[in-house]
């Protein structure tokens, strides 16, 4: 089996455990994904898979991309991904990747790209504690002093100041694989996962 499969995050509920504890959990609908592309260390160096996601209208995608895709006998995909593998020749073209796979697993680790704040302050991006609330204090949400005297007379590279907050690639790891759905294509992950509703995610097996 395939360690990775891509899909969709397509929101949070709750379920019941079998303790009667309620669980807050992100519902994931993953794949099926199919190998377009295998890579061995005699001709690459090292050992992948590349994986494609997600049908898409052929107007969409470029000759070049196309021709890539016809060799594995699999038709246009939205999303193509490479995938770290311990041997590529346990693997076929247009092998099919799906959520069954997952079925005996326990713990994965959730990839995605984090939701966009836009412009935040240190407060909300770095969270810092900020000065005091009262009317008496001219010092609320300010970052403070960010530099130093004479030596060395300027800011270092790295200080945390305000800026673009989000659109970050995020990874949570071991998160509880709560439940697998094959005949939906459904992963019901315990916890919240990096993006929003419709984002791509990548979901790959915690060793």
């Amino acid at each position: 089996m395939s360690n990775t499969i891509l899909g969709k995050k397509l929101g949070m509920t709750q379920v019941w455990s079998e303790n009667d504890n309620l669980i807050p959990v992100t519902v994931v609908e993953a794949g099926p994904c199919e190998v377009t592309q295998l890579k061995t260390k005699e001709k690459e160096g090292y050992e992948a898979i590349q994986i494609g996601y997600q049908p898409v209208k052929e107007s969409r995608l470029n000759k070049p991309l196309l021709g890539h895709l016809a060799k594995s006998g699999v038709g246009p995909r939205k999303y193509l991904r490479e995938v770290r593998v311990d041997a590529a020749r346990d693997y076929e073209l247009g092998q099919s990747i799906t959520v069954a796979d997952f079925a005996d697993v326990a713990k994965v680790h959730v990839t995605g790209v984090s939701k966009g704040k836009g412009f935040a302050g240190v407060m909300k991006r770095h969270n810092f504690r900020g000065g005091p609330g009262g009317h008496g204090a001219h010092f609320h949400r300010a970052p403070g002093s960010i530099g130093q005297c004479a030596t060395p007379s300027r800011v270092f590279k790295g200080l945390r100041l305000p800026g673009h907050m989000g659109t970050d690639q995020v990874t949570v790891r071991n998160l509880q694989l709560v439940k697998v759905i094959p005949d939906q294509n459904l992963l019901i992950i315990k916890g919240a996962v990096p993006g929003g509703k419709g984002a791509l995610v990548s979901v790959r097996v915690a060793k």
